[in-house]
């Protein structure tokens, strides 16, 4: 089986992808290379951000990878949480507070419409190719569900009565807009 590094140390995301790819190829992360570096992410973009961890895997380790940087994109925020998401209420990343300060700043708010983006930038070959995954849907109002990661317990995807975190792996898994661009980037690799 060909082997390809994602480059996260996110348990979560390796699991989603893992799950997504099985049997297609063996998803190493950071961690299974030797990498203990905290890669930044110092820009405004999801693509720069993919871009500059995917580089930095292919430049200091010599293996051909693929990295992802994901937001949520709140319409009545104008965007926002967006390329901060992971760290929408600090540094410390906690997915609690995150959710509740999205859920403050939308108290009383009528339009919850929002997106989930992913932007996968593979690097194979010393060439770059990028990879979007869009799932739409509406922020609830309060938390539901203990799957998931994240503001999957405030998200609930278009045509679906739960949130992301009240629905079992295998099924988010093939509507998430990871699995969208991972969808896109097995179909690249296996033309």
């Amino acid at each position: 089986m060909k082997k390809l590094v994602f480059a996260t140390n996110n348990v979560h995301k390796l699991a989603e992808i893992r799950d997504v790819v099985s049997g297609q190829y063996e998803v190493l992360g950071l961690q299974d290379i030797g990498c203990n570096e905290d890669i930044p992410e110092p820009y405004e973009t999801l693509e720069e951000n993919a871009y500059a961890k995917s580089s930095y895997i292919a430049e200091n380790y010599g293996i051909d990878c693929f990295a992802d940087d994901t937001g949520l994109e709140i319409e009545a925020l104008n965007g926002k949480p967006g390329v901060y998401s992971a760290r929408y209420a600090g540094e410390h990343k906690s997915f609690d507070d995150n959710m509740n300060k999205v859920l403050a700043e939308l108290e009383g708010e009528e339009n919850r419409r929002a997106c989930f983006r992913s932007v996968i930038s593979l690097i194979m070959n010393g060439e770059e190719k990028q990879f979007e995954g869009v799932v739409w849907g509406t922020m609830l109002k309060e938390k539901r569900g203990t799957q998931g990661f994240g503001y999957d317990p405030i998200f609930q995807p278009d045509g679906y009565a739960q949130s992301f975190a009240e629905m079992p792996l295998d099924e988010k898994n093939k509507i998430s807009h990871r699995a969208k661009a991972v969808g896109k980037l097995i179909a690249y690799l296996t033309e």
